[in-house]
């Protein structure tokens, strides 16, 4: 058990640091060549250092790997403001300000590095980024202390540079992204989430081919003036990164790539040693990484469709008491403020991420009296309550409350006692949730607001509804569901959402889970990842049809939250069959028929993480 949350999270809040971090550096310098790895490819570097002048300073170095564009080449013309690093100026404004070198790489296969990606977070893309570092590391502008960061791609190859145990890397913050590519990223739930193989892999093969007129109006970085990636300084003609593109051309195939992968030991056709476990972090987790490299976890409760439990996942295994964890009213890459009860104003949210992240940085790099020592080491935000808490560890303390499937669709906290009772459940592959989404903002559409159109959505599906709360009720952690069922084919999915439901009768968007019925059979996670609820295999050998009609049991978690229901309003479990706006439908072309059970012996219920109460 753990203390309970404290009323004042920070001793010291991210922004006030800033303001006590003194006056930044103006200026910055910036130098870009090709740095050759281990097999000879030439991967394009930049490297920006603060100050407008050359010295013989040294400085910390923050590594940034990416595959969207070290930087962007300009047309002629361009607006004199116009920024050609939209996807590096993030992290160039946050740090190298304040006495930070950034060096961004593209990973090979991109922009404008030589090689091919064989695959999503190639294998060997864990080997350059050592490399690179070891060439940092000498570098007469670098001090010997690197760190790295990242949103999403970046930040698990932030992952994958601490595995490697240069001796260089002394702090790592890998921000929004996953531990186990597969269940947080590919398969939530065991289930292909289509809108990323998709319209992810359409903008990759846009930006790996430099096909600007294939990427997509809604990308951050579409732009006529952006153009295409640029050369290094000593490409004056442009020779160079031509010939890298032509390479890009044997770059996979998103679409083909993930669906080779359908169950977590699966692997590609033509490699049988090829499976998801060699492009997640988790299968490189190294215990003399983990104590020579401090790690700061974040991410928010609309991550997509795995992100957070991949970052409390990534907390969870690390031993080193200086690791951290902050979980935030936040999307991908906390663009956006998703609270529903936020106030009208809320301001953008990656300052705030940005300034904690310096703080980490000065700490561990710097060694700067930051005041981090002195926080706990796990920050969370309870959207309703609209404030951040602070605890010893992950999960924080709390009891279970189970509210049961009952008679006309209600949720109970009595367990009922009826002989013979369910209800019934045809699919409906209409089913959808819309375009403003946590998964939407995955494949870099510009979202602005979250489930703002939720109420309505749950009128196709089959919904239990608890009634009005005496009292404020915090659920914090991981929601678990319990279903008793029968179904007419052999496979189904499941897609169960919690709401809140107001006492005007408006239904608003807490959190969901996603399962495939045919991953049923309990089961261990591999070793690396550690569990944070009922966890399944996800094998192909412990896979399980189901019986037509035959009675059976699936328990799987909900994504995490930090959620407050305030009194009179009512919890609602609302389950469907298909989200057909963003995951593959299973069985395809043959909406299952359910039966859900709420009887003796087979007792469908949620269970709820409550904090405080008895």
């Amino acid at each position: 058990m753990t203390r309970e949350p404290v009323e004042t999270p920070w001793h010291l809040d991210p922004m006030a640091y800033l303001d006590r971090r003194g006056e930044p550096r103006d200026g910055a310098r910036l130098a870009s060549q090709y740095v050759a790895v281990r097999d000879g490819t030439r991967l394009a570097v930049d490297v920006h250092l603060p100050g407008a002048t050359e010295t013989e300073e040294r400085f910390p170095v923050i590594c940034i790997f990416t595959p969207y564009y070290r930087r962007f080449a300009l047309r002629d013309g361009h607006p004199i403001d116009l920024d050609p690093c939209p996807t590096v100026a993030f992290y160039r404004d946050s740090f190298v300000k304040w006495g930070y070198a950034l060096v961004c790489v593209d990973v090979r296969g991109s922009g404008a590095s030589f090689g091919c990606r064989d695959g999503f977070r190639s294998p060997i893309e864990r080997l350059d980024h050592h490399d690179i570092v070891e060439w940092v590391s000498q570098q007469s502008w670098c001090d010997g202390n690197v760190g790295a960061t990242g949103i999403s791609y970046p930040g698990a190859a932030a992952d994958f540079l601490a595995s490697t145990c240069h001796p260089a890397v002394k702090a790592v913050a890998p921000l929004f992204a996953v531990w186990d590519t597969w269940s947080n990223h590919l398969y939530p739930g065991g289930v292909l989430l289509t809108c990323i193989t998709r319209n992810y892999g359409a903008l990759a093969d846009a930006l790996d081919l430099d096909r600007r007129d294939l990427i997509p109006d809604h990308a951050y970085f579409k732009n006529d003036d952006l153009a295409g990636p640029a050369a290094v300084d000593d490409d004056s003609d442009g020779a160079l990164l031509r010939q890298a593109i032509g390479e890009h051309s044997a770059n996979f195939n998103m679409q083909d790539f993930a669906q080779q992968l359908r169950f977590r030991d699966a692997a590609l056709t033509d490699d049988p040693d090829y499976t998801s476990a060699k492009i997640s972090p988790y299968h490189y987790a190294d215990r003399a990484a983990d104590r020579q490299t401090a790690v700061y976890s974040v991410s928010g409760w609309m991550d997509g469709g795995g992100y957070s439990v991949g970052t409390i996942q990534r907390h969870l295994w690390l031993e080193n008491p200086k690791n951290r964890l902050m979980l935030g009213p936040w999307d991908h890459g906390a663009r956006g403020h998703c609270s529903p009860w936020r106030a009208v104003g809320t301001p953008a949210q990656q300052p705030f991420v940005a300034a904690e992240i310096l703080r980490f940085f000065d700490l561990h790099l710097k060694g700067l009296e930051s005041g981090l020592s002195d926080e706990a080491p796990v920050h969370y935000y309870t959207m309703g309550a609209e404030r951040w808490r602070a605890a010893a560890r992950w999960p924080v303390s709390s009891h279970e409350t189970k509210l049961y499937f009952s008679e006309s669709h209600n949720l109970s906290p009595e367990a009922p006692n009826a002989a013979d009772a369910h209800d019934v459940y045809q699919a409906d592959y209409s089913c959808r949730t819309g375009s403003h989404t946590r998964y939407d903002r995955l494949y870099i559409a510009n979202v602005e607001t979250y489930y703002d159109d939720w109420h309505g959505r749950d009128e196709k599906m089959l919904c239990y509804t608890g009634a009005p709360l005496p009292e404020d009720t915090e659920v914090t952690g991981h929601p678990v569901i319990d279903l008793h069922f029968s179904c007419s084919e052999k496979d189904g999915a499941f897609f169960v959402y919690l709401s809140d439901v107001t006492p005007e009768g408006r239904a608003v968007y807490v959190t969901e889970g996603v399962f495939r019925a045919l991953h049923r059979a309990p089961g261990h996670n591999p070793e690396d990842i550690p569990e944070t609820g009922p966890t399944h295999s996800f094998n192909q050998a412990d896979a399980q049809h189901l019986v037509p009609y035959q009675a059976t049991e699936a328990s799987f978690e909900l994504l995490p939250t930090s959620y407050l229901f305030r009194a009179g309003h009512r919890i609602r479990v609302a389950i469907a069959a298909a989200d057909s706006d963003h995951f593959t439908r299973i069985p395809d072309g043959r909406p299952p028929h359910f039966t859900f059970f709420r009887q003796t012996g087979r007792l469908s219920a949620i269970r709820l993480p409550v904090v405080g109460g008895s």
